[in-house]
């Protein structure tokens, strides 16, 4: 079956991002009653919003209800990317290459503000036709909710689709909803063993895929 469209996730594989959410959400932590703890950043890795901002009020113990959790690192981050946001590297040169090949869009566990945000900044929006936060969806990564609704809103199947992930959470989401998968792990957060042997394709940089590399999983 051919490759019909391409998904890639957010943080840390088309933005630099994962090292500026564990800052925001520590100093919401620690800034508000709660015991940060140097795991704290993996282990919400693939977490949606809701279930993230849950998780600190819950399992850290931040002093605000999880809606003022979510909207104070939202809020943070915000100002952040608009400071210095990071592509990265290869990840304009892929977006492009695949761009004029299949349809693109975007499956992130990251707020659907910061998303649009993301790619605005960057300049990328043009190149998604379909943009989806798992807040969007009932249930967060490694749950496939995510990747099949972008899908659908591609109108394309899962299975037809290429998904380009980073993280263990991700990587499962991904293979869960059928598609198939490119991993390009970051090593300073290395994803799991299975989830990247659950990965077709695995490349050490963006530089590295190109339309030959997608084609090939068809």
């Amino acid at each position: 079956m051919a490759i019909a469209a391409v998904v890639f996730d957010l943080d840390n594989v088309l933005i630099d991002s994962e090292e500026l959410w564990g800052e925001a959400r520590e100093g919401i932590t620690r800034e508000h009653g709660g015991r940060w703890r140097d795991t704290a950043q993996q282990e919400m890795m693939g977490m949606s919003s809701p279930e993230w901002s849950r998780w600190l009020h819950d399992e850290l113990g931040v002093q605000l209800e999880p809606e003022k959790i979510s909207e104070a690192v939202v809020e943070r981050l915000e100002t952040v990317y608009r400071d210095h946001l990071r592509l990265m590297p290869g990840a304009r040169e892929a977006v492009e290459r695949l761009e004029a090949r299949w349809p693109l869009a975007v499956a992130s566990s990251a707020n659907k503000p910061l998303i649009e945000l993301a790619l605005e900044l960057s300049e990328l929006r043009p190149d998604f036709r379909a943009v989806v936060s798992s807040e969007e969806v009932p249930r967060g990564k490694p749950e496939p909710d995510v990747y099949l609704e972008a899908a659908h809103r591609l109108g394309v199947a899962p299975g037809e689709c290429a998904a380009v992930e980073d993280s263990t959470n991700g990587l499962l989401s991904a293979r869960a909803a059928g598609m198939k998968v490119i991993a390009v792990p970051d090593p300073r957060y290395p994803p799991s063993q299975e989830s990247l042997d659950a990965a077709d394709v695995r490349l050490d940089s963006l530089r590295d895929l190109g339309v030959a590399t997608v084609e090939a999983l068809g």
